[in-house]
């Protein structure tokens, strides 16, 4: 379906650079089997990014107490609290490199929506990242996650469910924005960092292009006009690889023609063909006429998509002082 070129573009003296270090790093965790795959991919981040410290956080559900018990039990919620965090801190120890210069962190809150505390708790903290886990048993888990995606004023790594050992290959969806060049360059960070510590990443630049609607009326057939704008699309690619420091590794061009207006499944389908280890896509960035819908399309159906295919969604912190206050209100 998808057709990969193996030519390396490394040539460029437009480099932009301007991509904000991944120094903070939080990631939400519920007491699940679900942590174990969180704090693996946790531990990959912090290592192949500039992380100074990661901030593992669990939300216990605030549930009201009859007035008895609370007082016959005045201290219920701290011995749970205390209890929850020792739980947490055998599962970090056990699956996060506590050798990495980053430190880690532990916090238990107490809140009836944890995608609301979390999202508090990394504004408070000028969070740069936030990992979230995809359940294969949870349908409605998608809720948090989708609300973390439309309201994080930082990147977002959603990871399903399941063991991570290492990363060799990444992603990077790309429309040729400068959304898709922040993307890009995120990824090429973590690639780098990667081969310095030995360990090589490949990276697949991936278009997926569409044949215009009314493309009968030109004379001709969904193929051939196809072939038009996959050419098109080159060409764009070429401008678009220009602006992006590529040296150091390997960067393969993609181009794949979307079928039945179905983007979402060409970029999956192309990811799972190529082995990929994590699909990259940028975030627009939030605005206040954007504010309740800051990630584009594309991306929000990659989000809602159940996917076993972790997905970096690349965003700059927002500056504007109050945004995260007033979104936490909707």
């Amino acid at each position: 379906m998808s057709t990969t070129q193996n030519n390396q573009f490394v040539n460029s003296k437009e480099g932009l650079n301007n991509m904000h270090p991944v120094k903070k790093i939080m990631v939400g965790l519920d007491n699940t089997e679900m942590d174990t795959s969180l704090i693996q991919f946790a531990s990959f981040l912090a290592r192949t990014g500039s992380a100074e410290y990661v901030h593992f956080v669990n939300v216990i559900k605030r549930t009201p107490l009859p007035s008895p018990l609370r007082q016959e039990f005045p201290n219920l919620l701290e011995k749970a609290q205390v209890e929850r965090r020792r739980e947490l801190e055998k599962k970090v120890i056990e699956h996060f490199d506590l050798t990495l210069p980053a430190k880690a962190k532990i916090s238990i809150e107490e809140g009836t929506m944890p995608s609301k505390q979390i999202l508090k708790l990394a504004d408070k903290h000028s969070v740069d990242a936030i990992v979230i886990g995809r359940k294969k048993s949870l349908k409605n888990n998608s809720v948090v996650t989708q609300r973390l995606a439309r309201r994080a004023t930082c990147s977002l790594l959603i990871v399903p469910e399941r063991e991570y050992t290492r990363v060799s290959k990444l992603m990077v969806a790309v429309d040729f924005t400068r959304e898709s060049v922040a993307a890009l360059e995120e990824a090429l960070s973590v690639a780098r960092r990667e081969g310095a510590a030995g360990s090589k990443i490949d990276i697949i630049c991936h278009h997926a292009y569409q044949v215009p609607v009314g493309y009968h009326y030109s004379g001709k057939t969904f193929e051939e006009c196809g072939d038009v704008m996959c050419e098109h699309a080159r060409k764009k690619y070429d401008k678009f690889i220009k602006k992006v420091d590529t040296s150091g590794v390997k960067v393969i061009p993609s181009f794949s023609l979307v079928k039945n207006d179905d983007v979402v499944s060409n970029i999956y389908e192309t990811a799972q063909e190529n082995n990929v280890d994590c699909i990259v896509i940028g975030g627009k960035g939030k605005s206040a006429p954007t504010a309740l819908f800051p990630i584009g399309t594309t991306t929000e159906r990659l989000v809602e998509k159940d996917s076993e295919i972790p997905l970096l969604i690349v965003r700059h912190k927002h500056k504007n002082a109050g945004l995260i206050d007033m979104l936490q209100r909707i």
